[in-house]
């Protein structure tokens, strides 16, 4: 007869899986996760993504002799470039190397103010990356805490936090952007320092959906007999929310922020296509595509504005892959598929 230890006893059947040798193999829940989520193709080919355009925003200007914001120019004379660092008197002399189509010099071209498009398409994502993640995470900072709050004691918190989400679940984004805009243009912050206040701002009214999620799932979470135990030891409230409830829905909340990326790098476009964003001359993928508005440059000099849309779409998809990813591999009923 076989021997099984106390610990092959307790183990519970959903974590034993075969090895090739016929062994069995004990996993922890994280383990699973991980197994089946590498196990996914289309997850494995977004996070692979996503790494190279981070590599590629992040690490490519170190390595890239052109910056997002500097001119280049034509002289008259010798049909020489010049760079704005260059000589100034014959910078006076010549004009903006505009809409240069890609060339060895200038692979993706330039725009209509001269300025390398290469540059500006790698100084855009990481603005449009950085956007994605700051967003995401004060959305979860405020949504994890006001709506642990609103599940856990119900009553007049739950009241009169759910009433501020639905007031806040009510306001029209992009026209309340557009206003926020207009008032950051009269307090005079730079074009380059509005990106960050409209970060903020974003994060402040996208965490209303993740407090629905979280008070919904600790009203089902509280009535379990783990909870119960909990409630019998005597520990306190904060230590019931973030050490026991929290955790058990981390699975959701790590979806819901990998799919909230995309969407909020796609809205980050949008808002900058109205001109909410980055200002120029710096750079986003939105302000970027937002030159399509101009029938001359979007029907003979596509250059301008593929470059930024394709990769929009290909990170949006990556990140959505990759969350779909972590739905399946989160989820306990896709065991085996």
């Amino acid at each position: 007869m076989e021997n099984i230890s106390l610990a092959d006893a307790l183990q519970p059947a959903s974590f034993h899986e075969e090895t090739d040798e016929g062994s069995r193999l004990f996993l922890t829940p994280w383990q699973m996760v991980a197994r089946r989520f590498f196990s996914n193709r289309m997850a494995l080919f977004g996070m692979a993504v996503l790494i190279v355009i981070a590599l590629f925003s992040f690490a490519g200007p170190l390595f890239y002799a052109y910056s997002e914001s500097e001119l280049f120019y034509i002289d008259k004379e010798t049909g020489e470039e010049l760079r704005t660092t260059g000589d100034s008197a014959r910078l006076a002399t010549s004009t903006l190397a505009s809409l240069q189509k890609p060339s060895l010099r200038h692979i993706l071209g330039t725009n209509r103010l001269g300025q390398d498009m290469l540059a500006r398409l790698m100084y855009g994502g990481r603005v449009s990356l950085l956007v994605g993640f700051v967003v995401v995470f004060v959305e979860l900072l405020l949504g994890i805490l006001l709506g642990g709050l609103a599940g856990y004691y119900r009553g007049l918190v739950d009241s009169v936090i759910m009433r501020v989400v639905d007031i806040i679940s009510s306001i029209p984004l992009i026209p309340l952007m557009l206003i926020m805009s207009s008032l950051l243009i009269t307090l005079q912050i730079s074009t380059q320092h509005k990106i960050y206040v409209t970060m903020f701002i974003l994060g402040a009214l996208y965490w209303t959906g993740v407090s629905r999620m979280v008070r919904g799932s600790i009203l089902s979470l509280r009535e379990m007999e783990f909870m119960q135990a909990a409630d019998a030891t005597g520990i306190r409230a904060s230590n019931k929310i973030f050490h026991h409830l929290i955790p058990n829905m981390l699975p959701n909340l790590i979806v819901l922020a990998t799919l909230d990326l995309g969407g909020i790098i796609l809205l980050e476009s949008t808002l900058s296509f109205l001109g909410v964003g980055v200002g120029a001359p710096y750079a986003s993928w939105g302000n970027m595509v937002s030159t399509v508005n101009d029938s001359e440059i979007m029907q003979h000099f596509p250059h301008v504005w593929v470059a930024p849309g394709i990769c929009i779409l290909i990170v949006v998809l990556a990140f959505n892959f990759v969350g779909d990813g972590l739905r399946d591999a989160t989820d306990p009923r896709m065991k085996g598929r």
